[in-house]
Protein backbone atom coordinates (compact mmCIF):
# COMPACT_ATOMS: atom_id res chain seq x y z
CA UNK A 1 0.00 0.00 0.00
CA UNK A 2 1.41 3.38 -1.10
CA UNK A 3 2.19 5.91 1.97
CA UNK A 4 0.93 9.61 1.00
CA UNK A 5 2.58 12.40 2.58
CA UNK A 6 2.56 16.18 2.67
CA UNK A 7 3.95 18.51 4.27
CA UNK A 8 3.73 21.32 6.30
CA UNK A 9 4.50 25.48 5.56
CA UNK A 10 6.35 27.17 8.05
CA UNK A 11 3.15 29.65 9.18
CA UNK A 12 5.06 31.82 12.45
CA UNK A 13 2.91 29.58 14.84
CA UNK A 14 5.67 27.15 15.61
CA UNK A 15 8.15 30.34 15.88
CA UNK A 16 9.72 29.01 12.43
CA UNK A 17 9.91 32.43 10.94
CA UNK A 18 11.46 34.89 13.40
CA UNK A 19 15.20 34.41 11.90
CA UNK A 20 13.43 36.59 8.66
CA UNK A 21 12.74 40.29 9.93
CA UNK A 22 10.26 41.56 7.36
CA UNK A 23 6.28 40.06 6.90
CA UNK A 24 6.76 39.93 3.09
CA UNK A 25 9.94 37.88 3.04
CA UNK A 26 8.65 35.53 5.76
CA UNK A 27 5.31 34.99 3.40
CA UNK A 28 7.57 34.66 0.51
CA UNK A 29 9.46 32.45 2.68
CA UNK A 30 6.36 30.23 3.21
CA UNK A 31 5.35 30.23 -0.95
CA UNK A 32 9.16 29.06 -1.37
CA UNK A 33 8.76 25.96 0.98
CA UNK A 34 4.83 25.22 -1.36
CA UNK A 35 6.81 25.91 -4.61
CA UNK A 36 9.53 23.29 -3.23
CA UNK A 37 6.65 20.86 -1.76
CA UNK A 38 5.39 21.30 -5.33
CA UNK A 39 8.15 20.31 -7.40
CA UNK A 40 8.15 17.00 -5.92
CA UNK A 41 5.77 13.99 -7.60
CA UNK A 42 5.45 12.49 -4.50
CA UNK A 43 5.17 15.25 -2.07
CA UNK A 44 0.84 15.25 -2.18
CA UNK A 45 -0.22 18.04 -0.69
CA UNK A 46 0.87 21.18 1.90
CA UNK A 47 -0.84 22.50 5.27
CA UNK A 48 -1.51 25.24 7.57
CA UNK A 49 -2.74 25.45 11.10
CA UNK A 50 -5.21 27.49 12.74
CA UNK A 51 -3.79 29.36 15.44
CA UNK A 52 -3.11 32.86 16.23
CA UNK A 53 -0.86 33.23 19.08
CA UNK A 54 2.64 31.38 18.99
CA UNK A 55 3.82 28.15 20.97
CA UNK A 56 5.78 27.12 22.68
CA UNK A 57 5.82 30.80 24.24
CA UNK A 58 3.55 33.72 23.38
CA UNK A 59 5.53 36.26 21.71
CA UNK A 60 5.01 39.43 19.33
CA UNK A 61 6.12 37.56 16.07
CA UNK A 62 4.43 36.66 12.81
CA UNK A 63 1.66 34.20 12.73
CA UNK A 64 -0.25 33.75 9.10
CA UNK A 65 -3.77 33.73 9.49
CA UNK A 66 -5.07 30.40 8.35
CA UNK A 67 -7.41 30.89 5.74
CA UNK A 68 -6.56 34.13 3.83
CA UNK A 69 -2.62 31.78 3.73
CA UNK A 70 -5.08 28.79 2.31
CA UNK A 71 -6.57 31.06 -0.27
CA UNK A 72 -2.68 32.61 -1.15
CA UNK A 73 -1.45 29.24 -1.79
CA UNK A 74 -3.97 28.33 -3.62
CA UNK A 75 -3.07 30.83 -6.20
CA UNK A 76 0.93 30.22 -5.73
CA UNK A 77 -0.08 26.61 -6.20
CA UNK A 78 -1.16 24.12 -8.73
CA UNK A 79 -1.12 20.76 -8.11
CA UNK A 80 -0.44 20.71 -4.56
CA UNK A 81 -3.32 19.77 -2.53
CA UNK A 82 -4.16 22.01 0.45
CA UNK A 83 -4.94 21.11 3.85
CA UNK A 84 -5.80 22.60 7.52
CA UNK A 85 -4.54 20.74 10.74
CA UNK A 86 -6.78 21.78 11.78
CA UNK A 87 -9.60 24.67 11.43
CA UNK A 88 -11.03 25.40 15.09
CA UNK A 89 -14.77 25.31 14.37
CA UNK A 90 -14.85 27.90 17.41
CA UNK A 91 -13.47 31.01 15.09
CA UNK A 92 -15.65 31.06 12.79
CA UNK A 93 -19.64 30.64 11.96
CA UNK A 94 -19.69 27.04 10.49
CA UNK A 95 -22.42 28.21 7.44
CA UNK A 96 -19.63 31.06 6.66
CA UNK A 97 -16.77 28.80 6.84
CA UNK A 98 -18.44 26.29 4.68
CA UNK A 99 -18.67 29.16 2.22
CA UNK A 100 -14.85 30.06 2.28
CA UNK A 101 -14.27 26.55 1.74
CA UNK A 102 -16.53 26.45 -1.30
CA UNK A 103 -14.88 29.60 -2.67
CA UNK A 104 -11.11 28.08 -1.97
CA UNK A 105 -12.50 24.67 -3.60
CA UNK A 106 -12.97 26.42 -6.63
CA UNK A 107 -10.21 28.71 -6.50
CA UNK A 108 -7.46 26.18 -6.67
CA UNK A 109 -9.19 24.06 -9.55
CA UNK A 110 -10.50 21.25 -6.91
CA UNK A 111 -7.52 20.99 -4.18
CA UNK A 112 -8.41 21.38 -1.04
CA UNK A 113 -8.65 19.56 1.79
CA UNK A 114 -11.20 20.39 4.77
CA UNK A 115 -9.90 19.86 7.89
CA UNK A 116 -11.69 20.54 10.99
CA UNK A 117 -11.80 20.42 14.97
CA UNK A 118 -12.85 21.06 18.18
CA UNK A 119 -10.42 23.55 19.63
CA UNK A 120 -8.11 23.40 22.50
CA UNK A 121 -6.18 26.33 22.91
CA UNK A 122 -7.74 28.64 25.88
CA UNK A 123 -5.72 31.31 26.24
CA UNK A 124 -6.26 31.78 22.46
CA UNK A 125 -9.54 31.85 22.74
CA UNK A 126 -9.83 34.40 25.62
CA UNK A 127 -6.96 36.82 23.48
CA UNK A 128 -9.28 37.04 20.67
CA UNK A 129 -12.66 37.00 23.10
CA UNK A 130 -13.97 33.86 21.88
CA UNK A 131 -15.98 32.23 24.76
CA UNK A 132 -14.43 28.99 25.86
CA UNK A 133 -17.00 26.51 26.57
CA UNK A 134 -16.52 23.05 28.93
CA UNK A 135 -15.53 19.77 26.58
CA UNK A 136 -19.03 18.34 26.38
CA UNK A 137 -20.40 21.73 24.75
CA UNK A 138 -16.96 22.44 22.36
CA UNK A 139 -17.71 18.82 20.89
CA UNK A 140 -21.74 19.41 20.70
CA UNK A 141 -20.78 22.43 18.96
CA UNK A 142 -18.41 20.21 16.77
CA UNK A 143 -20.75 17.69 16.06
CA UNK A 144 -23.55 20.11 14.85
CA UNK A 145 -21.12 22.15 12.77
CA UNK A 146 -19.91 18.81 10.73
CA UNK A 147 -23.42 17.99 10.02
CA UNK A 148 -23.98 21.78 8.94
CA UNK A 149 -20.93 22.04 6.91
CA UNK A 150 -21.78 18.64 5.40
CA UNK A 151 -25.50 20.17 3.63
CA UNK A 152 -23.87 23.49 2.86
CA UNK A 153 -21.99 21.70 0.51
CA UNK A 154 -24.46 18.90 -0.79
CA UNK A 155 -27.94 20.14 -0.52
CA UNK A 156 -29.50 23.02 -2.70
CA UNK A 157 -31.24 24.44 -0.05
CA UNK A 158 -29.58 23.51 3.51
CA UNK A 159 -31.41 23.80 6.80
CA UNK A 160 -30.44 22.98 10.13
CA UNK A 161 -31.73 23.73 13.65
CA UNK A 162 -29.85 21.73 16.37
CA UNK A 163 -28.99 23.80 20.10
CA UNK A 164 -25.58 25.79 18.96
CA UNK A 165 -26.12 26.13 15.20
CA UNK A 166 -29.27 27.18 12.89
CA UNK A 167 -29.49 27.70 8.99
CA UNK A 168 -32.74 28.08 6.65
CA UNK A 169 -32.16 27.83 3.06
CA UNK A 170 -28.68 29.21 2.98
CA UNK A 171 -27.86 28.73 -0.64
CA UNK A 172 -24.51 28.16 -1.06
CA UNK A 173 -23.25 28.55 -4.82
CA UNK A 174 -20.85 27.71 -5.69
CA UNK A 175 -20.46 24.50 -3.63
CA UNK A 176 -17.12 23.74 -4.85
CA UNK A 177 -15.86 21.57 -7.51
CA UNK A 178 -15.05 18.43 -5.83
CA UNK A 179 -17.41 15.31 -5.99
CA UNK A 180 -19.72 14.22 -3.88
CA UNK A 181 -17.90 17.43 -1.85
CA UNK A 182 -15.07 18.95 -0.75
CA UNK A 183 -13.11 16.07 1.54
CA UNK A 184 -13.36 16.48 5.02
CA UNK A 185 -10.39 15.51 7.27
CA UNK A 186 -11.35 15.80 10.94
CA UNK A 187 -8.90 16.05 13.52
CA UNK A 188 -8.87 14.47 17.04
CA UNK A 189 -9.51 10.81 18.50
CA UNK A 190 -12.55 10.86 21.18
CA UNK A 191 -13.91 7.68 21.29
CA UNK A 192 -17.62 8.82 21.80
CA UNK A 193 -17.59 11.78 19.32
CA UNK A 194 -14.80 12.70 16.90
CA UNK A 195 -14.00 9.15 16.21
CA UNK A 196 -18.03 8.23 15.53
CA UNK A 197 -18.07 11.57 13.29
CA UNK A 198 -15.14 10.08 10.81
CA UNK A 199 -16.91 6.76 10.65
CA UNK A 200 -20.21 9.08 9.53
CA UNK A 201 -18.69 11.73 7.53
CA UNK A 202 -14.66 12.20 7.37
CA UNK A 203 -13.10 11.62 4.22
CA UNK A 204 -9.98 11.23 6.55
CA UNK A 205 -8.86 10.78 10.29
CA UNK A 206 -6.07 12.52 11.71
CA UNK A 207 -4.36 11.03 15.02
CA UNK A 208 -1.72 11.45 17.14
CA UNK A 209 0.29 9.54 19.89
CA UNK A 210 2.54 6.61 19.89
CA UNK A 211 1.80 3.53 17.61
CA UNK A 212 0.46 1.92 20.49
CA UNK A 213 -2.44 4.89 21.01
CA UNK A 214 -2.23 5.04 17.24
CA UNK A 215 -3.56 1.13 17.12
CA UNK A 216 -6.23 1.57 19.46
CA UNK A 217 -8.37 4.57 17.96
CA UNK A 218 -7.81 3.10 14.13
CA UNK A 219 -9.53 0.01 15.60
CA UNK A 220 -12.01 2.35 17.54
CA UNK A 221 -12.69 4.09 14.31
CA UNK A 222 -13.21 0.73 12.44
CA UNK A 223 -15.68 -0.65 14.84
CA UNK A 224 -17.79 2.36 14.56
CA UNK A 225 -17.43 1.93 10.64
CA UNK A 226 -18.88 -1.74 11.26
CA UNK A 227 -21.50 -0.75 12.91
CA UNK A 228 -22.96 2.07 10.27
CA UNK A 229 -21.87 -0.05 7.50
CA UNK A 230 -19.05 2.27 6.32
CA UNK A 231 -15.77 0.63 4.67
CA UNK A 232 -13.10 1.60 7.05
CA UNK A 233 -10.41 1.06 4.62
CA UNK A 234 -12.11 4.49 2.17
CA UNK A 235 -11.25 6.41 5.40
CA UNK A 236 -7.83 7.92 4.99
CA UNK A 237 -5.57 7.54 8.10
CA UNK A 238 -3.41 9.86 8.92
CA UNK A 239 -1.23 11.52 11.14
CA UNK A 240 1.31 14.56 12.15
CA UNK A 241 5.18 13.65 12.04
CA UNK A 242 7.87 16.32 13.55
CA UNK A 243 11.08 15.46 12.29
CA UNK A 244 14.84 17.30 11.96
CA UNK A 245 16.28 15.40 9.26
CA UNK A 246 20.47 15.55 9.66
CA UNK A 247 23.27 14.80 7.20
CA UNK A 248 25.12 12.01 7.34
CA UNK A 249 27.80 12.76 10.05
CA UNK A 250 26.07 14.73 11.21
CA UNK A 251 25.94 15.57 14.90
CA UNK A 252 23.10 15.43 16.45
CA UNK A 253 23.44 17.55 19.77
CA UNK A 254 25.41 20.62 17.72
CA UNK A 255 22.92 20.23 14.73
CA UNK A 256 19.20 20.63 17.18
CA UNK A 257 21.07 23.22 19.72
CA UNK A 258 19.57 26.28 17.84
CA UNK A 259 16.34 24.47 17.95
CA UNK A 260 15.82 23.23 21.48
CA UNK A 261 16.24 26.22 23.62
CA UNK A 262 16.86 24.94 27.17
CA UNK A 263 15.62 21.44 26.38
CA UNK A 264 18.05 18.57 26.25
CA UNK A 265 18.42 16.76 23.02
CA UNK A 266 16.66 13.48 24.87
CA UNK A 267 13.66 16.20 25.51
CA UNK A 268 13.77 17.40 22.44
CA UNK A 269 13.62 13.65 20.54
CA UNK A 270 10.50 13.69 22.60
CA UNK A 271 8.79 16.08 20.28
CA UNK A 272 11.03 15.40 17.43
CA UNK A 273 12.25 12.58 15.17
CA UNK A 274 16.16 13.66 14.48
CA UNK A 275 18.06 11.50 12.48
CA UNK A 276 19.50 11.18 9.01
CA UNK A 277 17.28 10.05 6.30
CA UNK A 278 17.27 6.32 6.87
CA UNK A 279 16.97 6.78 10.98
CA UNK A 280 14.22 8.84 9.70
CA UNK A 281 12.40 6.10 7.75
CA UNK A 282 12.78 3.48 10.54
CA UNK A 283 11.54 5.50 13.06
CA UNK A 284 8.47 6.63 10.80
CA UNK A 285 7.75 3.19 9.99
CA UNK A 286 7.86 2.10 13.76
CA UNK A 287 6.03 5.00 14.93
CA UNK A 288 3.24 5.31 12.45
CA UNK A 289 3.00 3.29 9.51
CA UNK A 290 3.30 -0.36 10.93
CA UNK A 291 0.66 1.13 13.83
CA UNK A 292 -2.11 1.72 10.63
CA UNK A 293 -1.12 5.36 9.01
CA UNK A 294 -1.19 5.69 5.66
CA UNK A 295 -1.13 9.37 5.49
CA UNK A 296 2.10 11.24 7.01
CA UNK A 297 1.64 15.43 7.01
CA UNK A 298 5.83 15.98 8.10
CA UNK A 299 6.77 19.00 9.91
CA UNK A 300 10.08 19.74 8.73
CA UNK A 301 12.50 21.74 11.65
CA UNK A 302 13.98 24.67 9.76
CA UNK A 303 12.33 24.51 6.53
CA UNK A 304 12.01 28.03 6.42
CA UNK A 305 15.28 28.80 6.03
CA UNK A 306 16.61 25.67 3.87
CA UNK A 307 14.10 25.08 1.67
CA UNK A 308 15.99 21.60 0.11
CA UNK A 309 14.83 19.88 3.01
CA UNK A 310 11.50 18.86 1.41
CA UNK A 311 13.79 17.66 -1.41
CA UNK A 312 15.73 15.34 1.22
CA UNK A 313 12.07 14.34 2.11
CA UNK A 314 10.87 13.59 -0.94
CA UNK A 315 13.96 11.82 -2.33
CA UNK A 316 15.45 10.36 0.59
CA UNK A 317 12.88 9.44 2.81
CA UNK A 318 9.43 8.76 1.35
CA UNK A 319 10.49 6.27 -1.60
CA UNK A 320 11.85 4.03 1.63
CA UNK A 321 8.24 3.68 3.45
CA UNK A 322 6.46 0.60 2.93
CA UNK A 323 2.67 0.21 3.62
Amino acid sequence: MAISVGVFVPQGWRLDLVNIPNPVDQYEAMTRVAKAAEAQPNIDSIWLYDHFLTVPTIEHETTFECWTTTAGLARDTQRLRIGQMVTCNSYRNPALLAKMASTVDVMSHGRLNFGLGAGWYETEYRAFGYPFPDIPVRMGMFREAVELITRMWTEADPAYAGRYYRIEDAINVPQGVQQPHIPMWIGGSGERVTLKLVARYGAAANIGGDADVIRHKLGVLARHCESIGRDYNEIIRSSSAFVHLLQPGEDPERATVAWRGERSLAEYRQSFMVGTSEEVVRMLQQRKIDAGINYLIVYLQGVAYDPSLVEQLATEVVPHLQG
